[in-house]
Protein backbone atom coordinates (compact mmCIF):
# COMPACT_ATOMS: atom_id res chain seq x y z
CA UNK A 1 0.00 0.00 0.00
CA UNK A 2 2.85 2.38 0.87
CA UNK A 3 4.38 1.69 -2.57
CA UNK A 4 1.14 2.57 -4.34
CA UNK A 5 0.76 5.79 -2.36
CA UNK A 6 4.42 6.61 -3.09
CA UNK A 7 3.88 6.05 -6.81
CA UNK A 8 0.76 8.24 -6.81
CA UNK A 9 2.61 11.03 -4.98
CA UNK A 10 5.55 10.75 -7.40
CA UNK A 11 3.22 10.87 -10.42
CA UNK A 12 1.42 13.89 -8.98
CA UNK A 13 4.74 15.69 -8.42
CA UNK A 14 5.88 14.96 -11.99
CA UNK A 15 2.56 16.32 -13.31
CA UNK A 16 2.87 19.43 -11.14
CA UNK A 17 6.40 20.13 -12.36
CA UNK A 18 5.34 19.61 -15.99
CA UNK A 19 2.47 22.12 -15.62
CA UNK A 20 4.73 24.62 -13.82
CA UNK A 21 7.39 24.20 -16.51
CA UNK A 22 4.82 24.76 -19.28
CA UNK A 23 3.48 27.88 -17.53
CA UNK A 24 7.04 29.20 -17.25
CA UNK A 25 7.59 28.61 -20.95
CA UNK A 26 4.39 30.48 -21.87
CA UNK A 27 5.26 33.40 -19.63
CA UNK A 28 8.82 33.67 -20.90
CA UNK A 29 7.74 33.45 -24.55
CA UNK A 30 5.48 36.49 -24.10
CA UNK A 31 8.20 38.73 -22.65
CA UNK A 32 9.62 41.61 -24.62
CA UNK A 33 12.81 40.96 -26.57
CA UNK A 34 15.17 43.11 -28.63
CA UNK A 35 14.55 43.43 -32.36
CA UNK A 36 17.31 44.26 -34.85
CA UNK A 37 16.66 44.10 -38.59
CA UNK A 38 18.45 45.47 -41.65
CA UNK A 39 17.02 45.83 -45.14
CA UNK A 40 17.94 47.26 -48.49
CA UNK A 41 15.56 49.11 -50.76
CA UNK A 42 17.26 49.05 -54.16
CA UNK A 43 14.04 47.71 -55.73
CA UNK A 44 11.72 50.12 -53.88
CA UNK A 45 9.85 52.32 -56.37
CA UNK A 46 8.06 54.62 -53.93
CA UNK A 47 4.75 53.45 -55.40
CA UNK A 48 2.10 51.22 -53.81
CA UNK A 49 3.31 47.64 -54.01
CA UNK A 50 6.95 48.71 -53.85
CA UNK A 51 9.14 46.58 -51.62
CA UNK A 52 12.40 46.33 -49.71
CA UNK A 53 14.35 43.14 -48.96
CA UNK A 54 15.43 41.96 -45.51
CA UNK A 55 19.19 41.41 -45.17
CA UNK A 56 19.54 40.40 -41.51
CA UNK A 57 17.34 39.83 -38.48
CA UNK A 58 17.75 38.55 -34.95
CA UNK A 59 14.16 37.21 -35.05
CA UNK A 60 14.11 33.73 -36.65
CA UNK A 61 10.70 34.38 -38.24
CA UNK A 62 12.16 37.25 -40.31
CA UNK A 63 14.47 35.38 -42.65
CA UNK A 64 16.95 37.05 -45.01
CA UNK A 65 15.27 37.59 -48.35
CA UNK A 66 11.88 38.37 -46.79
CA UNK A 67 10.06 41.23 -48.51
CA UNK A 68 8.42 44.29 -46.99
CA UNK A 69 5.60 45.51 -49.27
CA UNK A 70 4.27 49.07 -48.84
CA UNK A 71 0.60 49.82 -49.60
CA UNK A 72 0.77 53.63 -49.99
CA UNK A 73 3.02 55.78 -52.14
CA UNK A 74 5.86 57.83 -50.72
CA UNK A 75 5.48 61.60 -51.00
CA UNK A 76 7.59 64.72 -50.58
CA UNK A 77 6.70 64.43 -46.87
CA UNK A 78 8.11 60.90 -46.58
CA UNK A 79 6.22 57.66 -46.18
CA UNK A 80 3.13 56.92 -44.08
CA UNK A 81 1.98 53.44 -45.04
CA UNK A 82 0.47 50.18 -43.96
CA UNK A 83 2.71 47.30 -44.95
CA UNK A 84 3.09 43.55 -45.05
CA UNK A 85 6.26 41.67 -44.22
CA UNK A 86 6.21 38.47 -46.30
CA UNK A 87 8.56 35.80 -44.95
CA UNK A 88 7.41 32.80 -46.97
CA UNK A 89 4.21 30.85 -47.55
CA UNK A 90 1.71 31.56 -44.78
CA UNK A 91 4.04 33.86 -42.82
CA UNK A 92 2.93 37.49 -43.12
CA UNK A 93 3.22 40.25 -40.48
CA UNK A 94 0.88 43.25 -40.64
CA UNK A 95 2.50 46.60 -39.95
CA UNK A 96 2.61 50.35 -40.34
CA UNK A 97 5.48 52.77 -40.90
CA UNK A 98 5.70 56.49 -40.27
CA UNK A 99 8.82 57.81 -41.96
CA UNK A 100 8.84 61.61 -42.40
CA UNK A 101 12.53 61.60 -43.38
CA UNK A 102 15.54 59.40 -42.72
CA UNK A 103 14.19 58.35 -39.31
CA UNK A 104 10.81 57.11 -38.18
CA UNK A 105 8.88 54.32 -36.48
CA UNK A 106 7.61 50.94 -37.64
CA UNK A 107 5.06 48.84 -35.78
CA UNK A 108 3.72 45.32 -36.28
CA UNK A 109 0.49 44.01 -34.87
CA UNK A 110 -0.33 40.42 -35.68
CA UNK A 111 -0.21 38.39 -38.80
CA UNK A 112 -0.34 34.80 -39.97
CA UNK A 113 1.83 31.74 -39.44
CA UNK A 114 5.00 32.57 -37.51
CA UNK A 115 3.72 36.12 -36.98
CA UNK A 116 0.43 35.24 -35.31
CA UNK A 117 0.26 37.29 -32.12
CA UNK A 118 3.35 39.40 -32.78
CA UNK A 119 3.62 42.93 -31.41
CA UNK A 120 6.67 44.98 -32.33
CA UNK A 121 7.85 48.59 -32.35
CA UNK A 122 11.16 49.79 -33.73
CA UNK A 123 12.93 53.00 -34.61
CA UNK A 124 13.79 53.21 -38.29
CA UNK A 125 17.00 54.78 -39.59
CA UNK A 126 19.23 54.63 -42.64
CA UNK A 127 23.03 54.56 -42.67
CA UNK A 128 25.52 56.05 -45.14
CA UNK A 129 25.49 52.82 -47.21
CA UNK A 130 21.70 53.13 -47.71
CA UNK A 131 21.02 50.18 -45.42
CA UNK A 132 17.87 50.64 -43.33
CA UNK A 133 17.81 49.58 -39.68
CA UNK A 134 14.95 48.64 -37.36
CA UNK A 135 15.98 48.75 -33.71
CA UNK A 136 13.32 48.13 -31.09
CA UNK A 137 11.44 45.37 -29.31
CA UNK A 138 9.00 42.57 -30.07
CA UNK A 139 6.87 40.07 -28.21
CA UNK A 140 4.23 37.49 -28.99
CA UNK A 141 0.82 37.62 -27.31
CA UNK A 142 -2.11 35.25 -27.31
CA UNK A 143 -2.43 31.51 -27.54
CA UNK A 144 0.32 29.39 -29.01
CA UNK A 145 3.22 31.65 -28.05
Amino acid sequence: MKRIVGLIVAAALVGTFAVASQAGTSASSSRTRALHVTKECGQYSGEPGGYCTILTSNLDAIVPGSKVFYFEAASANGLESDLALYAGAGNVANGHVTLPGETGVITFRGGTGDFRGIRARADVSVDSADIWHWDGTYRYVGRGH
